[in-house]
């Protein structure tokens, strides 16, 4: 399985299968750096099966997910925004951050119906989008996913 985590404060999760598929995704608001770094572990334990973990985001944050990751023997990546929009979003879906969110929106959507995963109850928050989409460029990125589902691409 692979973790994607949009960093911050409030962070995204995105759990997908090795098929490819989204099984999970939420926000959590962990309030403080430190139940953040209490937090980073907690969650990795509470994910058996884990293989891989992409964080999205950098600085200190970054960091601690990443050693959390490490302690727990995972495979860990750390992207920016950038490398995954570049990919998977329209140039001009990329022109602004405000863009870019409202894109990754659609793209998780699309995911979301594509995996046969659970809707949301109500609006994405903009962490879980992309978390959900960080996500989905580590498991095309690790070879799980020949490349985006057709059905992904054409949202």
């Amino acid at each position: 399985m692979l973790l994607a985590v949009d960093l911050g404060l409030r962070t995204g999760l995105a759990l997908y299968g090795r098929d490819g598929r989204l099984v999970s995704y939420r926000s959590q608001n962990l309030g403080t750096r430190a139940r953040l770094r209490r937090a980073a572990g907690s969650v990795l334990n509470n994910h058996a099966g884990v293989e891989r973990l992409v964080l999205e985001g950098g600085g200190d944050i970054a960091e601690i997910w990443k050693r959390a990751g490490e302690r727990a023997g995972l495979r860990v990546r750390v992207v920016d925004a950038e490398t995954w929009r570049r990919p998977l979003l329209l140039p001009r879906e990329r022109r602004s951050g405000a863009d870019a969110k409202a894109a990754a929106d659609g793209l998780a959507r699309a995911v979301i119906e594509w995996s046969g995963a659970p809707r949301p109850k109500g609006p994405l928050r903009h962490d879980v989008a992309e978390a959900i989409a960080v996500g989905l460029w580590g498991v095309v990125r690790a070879g799980w996913l020949d490349g985006v589902p057709e059905a992904v691409r054409r949202r």
